[in-house]
């Protein structure tokens, strides 16, 4: 019995050896997994300030309208920077040729971010004032009553960069 109890103890030391050492490795495992990672979500202005935004698709009253729009209208670009400053540059076609290449605007959001409000009219038929229908980091979606021979329709506007 003593070969038995001395085997046992035996046992019993190597087994205490190694269960600190697999729980030291399950806890490193464990607190090394990415879903402690801090999510960070970009404002809207963050979002609306990063890079330059080019036409992709015009809708009037749910119908697109996007070939209808001058090819020298759709090379426009547009940037808007975080401190509430933008322009808006003519592209490499410009439609009127005394037109300036750069038109500097200023810019905010208002209504909780809902609307942006540029010091310029981007289209004509429409107002300064946008409605926020999404923004991304890669795309920027706007929708805007216009006045189109008399009539007044909702134009939506999709910009990516």
């Amino acid at each position: 019995m003593s070969n038995f109890n001395l085997q046992s103890k035996n046992m019993l030391k190597q087994i205490f050896k190694t269960v600190p050492l697999l729980a030291i490795t399950i806890v490193l495992f464990v607190s090394c997994s990415k879903d402690d990672d801090p999510v960070t979500t970009k404002t809207k202005t963050e979002l609306i300030g990063t890079g330059t935004w080019k036409f992709s698709s015009a809708t009037v009253s749910g119908a697109d309208v996007s070939m209808f729009i001058q090819a020298c209208q759709k090379d426009n670009v547009l940037m808007f920077a975080v401190n509430g400053t933008g322009a808006a540059d003519e592209g490499a076609a410009k439609c009127n040729g005394a037109d300036p290449q750069v038109r500097n605007f200023t810019w905010n959001f208002a209504s909780s971010e809902t609307i942006l409000h540029v010091s310029t009219v981007f289209f004509t038929g429409g107002s300064s004032d946008f409605t926020v229908v999404s923004l991304t980091e890669t795309q920027l979606v706007l929708s805007q009553n216009v006045t189109i021979s008399g009539s007044t329709q909702n134009a939506v506007v999709t910009f990516i960069h």
